[in-house]
This record gives C-alpha cells, sequence and structure tokens, in this order.
C-alpha cells in the first residue's frame, strides 16, 4: 500500500476536527477526479451513471444506474466515465475515521456497523434494493442540520450493516493485511507468513505446522473464520501482490507471475481474469490512464 500511494492523489477532504462529516452533491457530465485516497469515510451515490467503471483498491466494474459505494480510509478509488454517456448525479459524504470510537463500536447495538466498517477496508458495494430503500433519506440528508443529521447518518449507517448481500470489492493482500483483523493469533500469524512468502511455494502442511495444527484442522479452521479455502487465500494475496506489481513497476506479466508464486503462466492467467475480471495486460491498462504522480 505504501508503495501505492505513492502514484495516486492524496486528497485533503474540507473536513475540520470540529466537524462530524461533510456532505456535497452534484450534477455533472463527466467523472474528472483522478485514482485518489483519503483519510476519512466516504460513503458515494451515484445515479443514472451506467457504463462508468468504478476502480477501488484492484477491484474494477463498470457500474449500472444505481451505485452505493462505502470507501474505508486510505483505500486508492476512482470513478471513471468509461462507456457513461448521460447526466450523472453523485452524492459523496465524508466523516472522520474517528468520529466513532474504536469502544463505542464494540457495544453489542453496534456490531453491525463495526463489521462495515472493517470490510471498507476493501470498498464495500451495496446491492440496488438496498440503494432503492435509502436513496432518498442520502438525498436529502443536506437539508437536515445540526444534531438531527448526525443521528441520521448514524442511523443511515445501521440501516446499510444490516443490509443483506453487500459485499467487499478489493483483495486484503492488495491493501495491508496488517490493516485486517481475523479475531485468531494463529490466522494473524498464518496470513502474515503468506504475505511475508508469497513469492515462493507455500503448502498447506508449511502454514498448518507454523500454527501447531494438523493439515485437516488448519484447513477447516481458515474454512470456518474467513469462508475461503487455504489455496484460494493464498491465491487472493498473490493476485493482490501482482496487482500492486502491474501498477507499480513495469516488468512484464510473465515476470510478476513467477515473483508473485505462480509457476504456471496459463493458470495466472485463468485466475486473474476469473477474480478480476479482466487479463493482467487489461488490468495494467485500465490504471495507466488513471495514475497521478505527487
Amino acid at each position: 500500500m505504501q508503495n501505492l500511494h505513492k502514484n495516486v492523489f492524496k486528497e485533503i477532504t474540507p473536513l475540520t476536527p470540529f466537524d462530524c462529516f461533510t456532505i456535497f452533491s452534484r450534477v455533472k457530465k463527466e467523472f474528472n477526479f483522478p485514482l485518489h485516497y483519503h483519510d476519512e469515510y466516504e460513503l458515494n451515490l451515484i445515479l443514472n451513471a451506467k457504463g462508468a467503471k468504478r476502480i477501488v483498491g484492484d477491484h474494477i466494474d463498470v457500474i449500472d444506474d444505481l451505485e452505493l459505494v462505502l470507501i474505508g480510509p486510505n483505500t486508492p478509488h476512482v470513478w471513471l466515465t468509461h462507456q457513461c454517456t448521460t447526466e450523472i448525479t453523485e452524492v459523496t459524504i465524508q466523516w472522520h475515521k474517528d468520529l466513532f470510537d474504536e469502544k463505542f463500536l464494540t457495544r453489542n447495538q453496534l456490531s453491525f456497523i463495526k463489521k462495515m466498517f472493517d470490510m471498507s477496508a476493501r470498498g464495500v458495494s451495496f446491492p440496488q434494493k438496498t440503494i432503492e430503500a435509502v436513496r432518498d433519506r442520502i438525498l436529502t440528508l443536506s437539508q437536515r442540520s445540526g444534531f438531527d443529521s448526525v443521528m441520521d447518518l448514524i442511523s443511515l449507517l445501521h440501516d446499510l450493516s444490516t443490509s443483506r448481500k453487500i459485499f467487499s470489492l478489493s483483495d486484503t493482500s492488495f491493501l495491508n493485511s496488517k490493516n485486517f483483523s481475523y479475531n485468531s493469533r494463529r490466522l494473524e500469524k498464518a496470513f502474515e507468513f503468506m504475505n511475508t512468502n508469497y513469492h515462493n511455494q507455500i503448502s498447506l502442511n508449511d502454514v498448518a505446522k507454523l500454527v501447531n495444527m494438523t493439515d485437516e484442522s488448519f484447513s477447516r479452521f481458515i474454512k470456518k473464520r474467513t469462508g475461503n479455502t487455504f489455496i484460494n487465500s493464498l491465491n487472493e494475496i498473490r493476485l493482490g501482490h501482482a496487482s500492486r506489481m502491474l501498477i507499480d513497476t513495469t516488468h512484464s506479466v510473465t515476470e510478476i507471475s513467477y515473483q508473485c508464486g505462480f509457476n504456471n503462466m496459463s493458470n495466472f492467467n485463468r485466475l486473474f481474469k476469473k477474480k478480476k475480471g479482466c487479463t493482467p495486460k487489461e488490468f495494467r491498462e485500465n490504471f495507466s490512464g488513471v495514475r497521478v504522480f505527487v
């Protein structure tokens, strides 16, 4: 993540230490803000932008008419006009990352919001049904003021956090695995090992031994805790590092493939396209046009 930040624009938002949040909306014909990140949380509602392209971390997608995404602090993101030809409405809400204290979020009643905030480091996308349910509340939030508007924001965030079918966008390893808590020292140790040694051959037995578990036990353990198999978790880490290298270096796709632990080029291309929806070459081209060096 540190290397990536050299290649993107750091936005300084207009929030002061005395503000709770800021909300601004605009109608425009195109997206013209560069790939960027900032210290604040951001909730972005975009209407009537079918065909535009969204990049969050290493996730790239073409969006539909309704778009609502929560972006965590310091997560690179951008929307590109791409194939959108309509007039776009965009409403952006930004708030300080310490607006909700960590101890406050550990209370039972805030557990869903905390989980959503944890997911937002990878970008959180909401389904159309949820967007339709909260769209008017977001559009009218700017008309509220003072304490009422803060309560409305908290209520909105709670309803979003209990929404079904929300999902993360970017790979964990593309950002920084140290920012994530798996609520398990064994998993922390396993993921740290995989992130450090992703370029080497790593077997299930290597990692299981590291955390003093049998192969079978660790296999069940990682699946239960993360919803992902060991091999899928390792591949995600390797693909995350490969994505960073595609952006940050001029190494060939073949070089990057082998440097990230993939010993089979066709397997790398297949997994990359399955996960990212595009080839490694297309992924690099998608970023090359929006990078800003600071």
